[in-house]
Parts: structure tokens; C-alpha cells; sequence
């Protein structure tokens, strides 16, 4: 199956609580923390757009309708932006099948690529299409080598580089969970029914289970995760940093 980021939808995790960096927004959901001049999710968006990905789900939760604002008055060319609410926690997992299941993109859409709604990996997430389009493969995970994986799970591949299992947070250096998966949509009929659900201590461990193979896509990629006050405190110098501000504002030209 040849894909192409069109031929994709993004669904972006946009329904936790934020409990770690509650202080510092006190009134916003973690996507739409200000980084850079900008909503953190402003970024993500841009980008994938930049790849080439035209389409965009975001599963919300907690402060849906600031969220929902926010993807109304976006103005980002050549990306369609919509929003499905959780009425109750249904798990990172839960929330991606809830949104699926409930808006009309399920129709045009042969793979979803899932994105956290609080972080940004600096990669081509492009890359992860071509594994997919071995119809052996049923799913993509992307991996980040880091030198310390103590705030993250490590993931277990064997030497084809298949995910063999989810590691328990261990200190020292190893290719982490960015949260980055893509998924065949074949894949969605072997999730597990119960909510709520967790794509990491649920979905995948089923999956391996069946047999289903999941490929893992290890990079070495600058990582940037808003989810404790030390790291939003660094997010905008990360962005300016890497000449990501000024590679997506170019777009806009």
C-alpha cells in the first residue's frame, strides 16, 4: 500500500489534565500553552503541514471548548482542523478511537498518524509511511534515542527491528516511546474493547499478543516534551533554537 502524507490523518492528543504544569496554566489545556509567540499546538500543526499532512483530528478532553476555539480560528493553509470531545477519560487510546469513530475523516483514511499534544520531535515523520507500505507491517512506532530515558519508557525491538515490548522508565540511555505511532486502519478492529484504554499498557501488549507486527522506527532527533514546568520553561528557546520558528513562519510568506 504506497502512501503519501494526504492520504494521512493526524490525530493529536489533546484531552489531558496537565496536572504537572497546572500552576503555570491555570486556564489553558497543555496544547495551547504559549510557546514562542505562539499556541504550542500552533507549531505541531505547521509542521506537519510542512510535510505534507492535510488533514488533522484533535481529541480533546479537558478544556474541549478552548481547543475547539482555537482549531475554528486557525488559519493554516491546506489543513483541514477538527475536534472530537471525550465526555469522560478514555484513556490516550480511548480518545483516539472515540475520535475516529466519530467524524467523517475515517472514511477518506487508510493509516492515522497519532501524535501527543505536548511534544514535538524534529524529524520527518514521512519516513514512518514508507514502513507501512509493507503489508506485513501493521503499525509504526517512533522511536528517539536519548541519553538519559529515565522520564520515558524505553522500547524492546528485536534485531529486525520489531517492538518486542515496553520497557519500565529506566535510567541511562535508550531509544524511548516518543508517543509517535502510524497506524494501518485494518489495525483499529483488534483494539481492545474496555475503557478507558492506553495505547502502551493496553493497545500494543494485545496487539503482540495477536502477533501483529510493529515495526520500530529509532531516530536521532531533537525531542521537546511541555509536560513539567522545567521543560515548558524551555520550549520557546527549543523552538528558536532549532530554526523551527523560522522554517514554518517562511511558509506563510
Amino acid at each position: 500500500m504506497a502512501l503519501s502524507p494526504a492520504d494521512v490523518t493526524v490525530v493529536i492528543l489533546a484531552g489531558g489534565f496537565g496536572t504537572r504544569i497546572k500552576q503555570q496554566l491555570p486556564d489553558l489545556p497543555k496544547p495551547l500553552a504559549p510557546v514562542a509567540g505562539q499556541p504550542f499546538l500552533d507549531w505541531q500543526l505547521r509542521y506537519l503541514q510542512q510535510q505534507g499532512f492535510r488533514r488533522s483530528l484533535l481529541s480533546t478532553g479537558y478544556l474541549a471548548e478552548k481547543v475547539a476555539a482555537y482549531a475554528q480560528d486557525a488559519d493554516i493553509v491546506d489543513m483541514a482542523i477538527a475536534c472530537v470531545a471525550e465526555m469522560e477519560p478514555l484513556g490516550t487510546a480511548g480518545g483516539f478511537v472515540n475520535a475516529v469513530n466519530h467524524h467523517g475523516f475515517r472514511e477518506l483514511t487508510p493509516a492515522w498518524l497519532v501524535l501527543n499534544g505536548d511534544s514535538l520531535i524534529v524529524t520527518d515523520y514521512r519516513v514512518l509511511l514508507a514502513e507501512l507500505e509493507d503489508d506485513s507491517v501493521d503499525g509504526v512506532i517512533l522511536g528517539v534515542h536519548v541519553p538519559d530515558a529515565s522520564r520515558f519508557g524505553s522500547l524492546k525491538v528485536n534485531s529486525q527491528g520489531e517492538l518486542l515490548q515496553f520497557a519500565e522508565k529506566q535510567a541511562g540511555a535508550g531509544v524511548i516511546n516518543s508517543g509517535v505511532y502510524l497506524l494501518g486502519d485494518r489495525l483499529l478492529a483488534r483494539f481492545p474493547a474496555h475503557r478507558p484504554l492506553s495505547f502502551e499498557y493496553d493497545v500494543f501488549p494485545t496487539l503482540l499478543a495477536q502477533g501483529a507486527k510493529i515495526k520500530v522506527h529509532a531516530v536521532e532527533a531533537p525531542f521537546l516534551d511541555i509536560g513539567t514546568p522545567e521543560t515548558l520553561a524551555q520550549a520557546g528557546e527549543f523552538i528558536q533554537s532549532l530554526g523551527t520558528l523560522n522554517r514554518i513562519q517562511d511558509l506563510d510568506k
